[in-house]
């Protein structure tokens, strides 16, 4: 009596069939071609190196304590699994000063298919001091499709601060945008030389409506409310007594 085969032997036979298919050229080409020709596919599919500068802020605001232009943005060079980042932010106040300014500079490495490990350092230039951090954080999109970047920061004072942010895109139509944005600062010890208390001391939340006349070319117009809170509330009303509070704000988001 013949023996028919099980499906476990079935199934072993076409794995084995398939390894040795998907290495069949092998027999025709030499080691050198068959490495070049593996690197190229390797290349077109994740390996490339790619870049994109984005302008995500590049607005003009304005409330009852006085009007600023403030800069938010970022770039990266390289491959699906690696990157090199540059982050900067600012704020350029009454026409007169810079107010704030940082700039990071990032290694990053994808963890996952929608997370990426960042860190690197980041300086700031204002406002004084002017301080120095090794920055170690994670980017990418959470469930539900909400972009989040956080890092922690460790200053050449030992002073150890986070920062969260999340922003969120509702497209209205097939152009108009509809954003809101939301930042945490939170400091695991004072700082008062930093004009900074422990815990919680900022948060800014933002709502913008975007219209995107092309993908890389985009004004929007919007309102923005910051706060400090506990003893960096009180630091600030001691310093100058200028409270934040709501802001109107337009500008452009830019990127290429």
């Amino acid at each position: 009596m013949s023996r028919i085969p099980t499906l476990p032997t079935i199934g072993l036979v076409l794995f084995a069939v398939g390894a040795d298919a998907q290495n069949a050229a092998d027999a025709f080409y030499d080691a050198q071609a068959m490495a070049t020709a593996r690197s190229k596919l390797q290349e077109g599919h994740g390996n490339q190196v790619n870049s994109l500068i984005i302008a995500e802020r590049l607005e003009y605001s304005t409330n009852d304590t006085g009007d600023a232009v403030v800069w938010e943005g970022q770039g990266w060079l390289g491959t699906d699994r690696n990157k090199f980042w540059v982050k900067t932010e600012g704020e350029y106040v009454d026409g007169e000063e810079i107010d704030e300014a940082e700039l990071q500079l990032l290694y990053s490495r994808a963890v996952s298919a929608f997370w990426d490990v960042q860190a690197g350092i980041r300086h700031d230039f204002e406002p004084t001091p002017r301080r120095s951090h090794l920055v170690i954080g994670t980017q990418g999109l959470a469930p539900y499709w909400f972009e989040v970047d956080a890092a922690l920061f460790l200053s050449d004072e030992g002073k150890v601060t986070a920062r969260i942010e999340t922003e969120y895109e509702l497209s209205l139509t097939q152009r108009l945008i509809l954003q809101p944005r939301l930042e945490i600062n939170l400091a695991a010890s004072a700082d008062e030389e930093a004009g900074i208390g422990k815990g919680l001391f900022d948060t800014v939340a933002e709502l913008r409506l975007r219209y995107e006349f092309r993908r890389e070319f985009a004004p929007y117009i919007g309102v923005s409310w910051g706060g400090d809170f506990g003893d960096t509330a009180d630091m600030v009303q001691r310093q100058d007594g200028k409270a934040r509070g709501f802001s109107i704000v337009a500008g452009f988001r830019l990127w290429y």
